[in-house]
């Protein structure tokens, strides 16, 4: 008979339901203990940092600081309104697409409801979902791409939002507008269609479109962009919806007053104006990526067909040349990737599309791994 006293109950305030359940997430790794100089290649971070333009608008806001920013970014809306042809009241700017999309979980969710997101997805959804007390439920993919009738089907009275990253994070593969547009007319009205286009500026499939068009005023579809990505602006959490009208006033009443730094407004106002710094880094990721996938089909490994600034590369089970052991081994170069555990893909890794230098180090390396006996 088990006489061990009972442990007494923690103390102060318990969290809502469903938060303990959620399990932080985890960015990629930056460093390695030892090296002073490493490749990153982990976070699907923009390889040329910010362009130009933007680092000498946000250097000119230095005197500035103290002041706090405009609560509605009116400047920033106007200038994503005229950059992609939209209403600019029913933009919505925040700090990151993964506030936009803890907003949306929020706002929308709630115990007993369920939201569904495709199998190998952003990690962002179920953490945002659980965090509401709501279900987040998985939904399997066909070839490493979200299949839409599998969503449709999965759909529940209890379902009140889908996500859709696309391209998706992390396999790279993408839906194109038509079977996007299909999703979106067979969901009832009552849910909540979320398309996260985070990688969309790098897309030069014609058969792709980023979901705005889908967008109508008093519909079920939110679109979310960032500037983390091709415009170099990770370090200062840059994101907006285009929304439904009702959306983005729901949105603005849960935001924080302040929630998009100065720095960060004109920053990403400049980098809307630096086209050419865009189509520059457009044409330098599409041009390796294609090398570098290239470069590890050669050597015998599969590849997922991309066609964001990144790949996902697949590895044989067997001990010692596996996904962890090729892990280990770049990291022993210098060289950081990402590892996919935690995205039900233990056999792969996800590399991103670094500049020249970066990315001859990386097939070097990995030609070493996968050679040596």
């Amino acid at each position: 008979m088990n006489t061990s006293p009972k442990a007494p109950p923690p103390k102060g305030p318990a969290p809502r339901p469903g938060v303990l359940s959620v399990a932080p997430y985890v960015g990629g790794e930056s460093a390695i203990e030892g090296l002073e100089r490493v490749v990153k290649l982990s976070s699907n971070e923009n390889a040329f940092g910010p362009s130009p333009m933007t680092m000498e608008a946000y250097a000119r806001l230095a005197p500035d600081i103290h002041r706090y920013p405009d609560g509605g970014c009116k400047a920033l809306r106007r200038a994503l309104a005229a950059a992609w042809n939209l209403p600019a009241e029913r933009i919505v700017c925040g700090a990151g697409s993964d506030e936009l999309i803890a907003l949306l979980a929020r706002a929308y969710l709630g115990p007993g409801d369920e939201a569904l997101y495709s199998e190998h997805e952003f990690l962002m959804y179920p953490i945002a979902t659980e965090g509401t007390g709501a279900k987040a439920i998985k939904v399997k993919e066909t070839n490493l791409t979200a299949d839409v009738d599998a969503l449709l089907g999965a759909i529940t009275p209890a379902t009140k939002m889908v996500f859709l990253a696309n391209p998706n994070n992390p396999t790279g593969t993408y839906l194109p507008a038509a079977r996007v547009r299909a999703l979106r007319d067979r969901l009832p009205d009552r849910v909540l269609l979320v398309l996260d286009a985070a990688y969309a500026e790098f897309v030069t499939r014609a058969d792709y479109t980023a979901g705005s068009e889908l967008v109508e005023p008093d519909g079920n579809v939110v679109v979310l962009r960032t500037f983390s990505k091709i415009y170099g602006l990770g370090g200062l959490r840059l994101g907006w919806a285009f929304c439904p009208a009702a959306v983005a006033d729901v949105l603005n009443r849960m935001r924080g007053p302040f929630n998009v730094s100065s720095a960060a407004q004109a920053a990403g106002a400049a980098g809307l104006a630096d086209t050419a710094f865009v189509a520059k880094v457009r044409a330098h990721v599409e041009t390796w990526r294609e090398w570098t996938a290239a470069e590890a089909r050669r050597l015998g490994l599969e590849v997922t067909p991309g066609v964001g600034n990144f790949l996902l590369i697949h590895f044989p089970r067997q001990t010692g040349r596996d996904a962890a052991a090729a892990d280990a081994f770049l990291k022993s170069r210098g060289v950081i990737v990402r590892r996919m555990e935690r995205y039900g893909l233990p056999g792969a890794l996800r590399v991103t599309i670094g500049r020249e230098d970066e990315m001859r180090t990386f097939a070097a390396a990995l030609a070493d791994f996968v050679r040596r006996g």
